[in-house]
């Protein structure tokens, strides 16, 4: 059986951030900027918040099957759920996404390649 990579992306905005929780965040934003977001097993968080509450995590996750998108995806949130907590960040309008990459359409360079490979 192949195992299948899941990209997994949960969206949501910053509630009721207290003054020194948004200096921290602002502090920090170099570390979140979107240049630097990736799909890791951990998740990384990217934010602008000078410019607008919100926040995306971006993780990546396999499975064998199909359906194991959704237990990826309800990892996902729940991992983006307790960095959120953890730090004292209220949080709202949750909601993820998933692709399987298995499924994703190949581009250009890839189709190429497959040609060549067959030929």
């Amino acid at each position: 059986m192949t195992t299948r990579t899941f990209r997994i992306t949960v969206r949501g905005a910053f509630d009721e951030l207290t003054d020194a929780q948004r200096a921290g965040l602002l502090a920090d934003a170099a570390e979140h900027d979107v240049l630097r977001a990736a799909f890791t097993p951990e998740g990384t968080l990217t934010y602008d918040i000078a410019a607008r509450p919100a926040f995306v995590f971006r993780f990546s996750d396999s499975g064998e099957d199909e359906e194991d998108i959704l237990e990826a995806t309800e990892r996902a949130e729940a991992a983006a759920k307790a960095w959120l907590t953890e730090r004292g960040y209220g949080f709202k309008h949750l909601r993820s996404s998933a692709e399987d990459l298995s499924q994703a359409p190949m581009g250009k360079r890839q189709r190429r390649a497959a040609r060549s490979n067959g030929a």
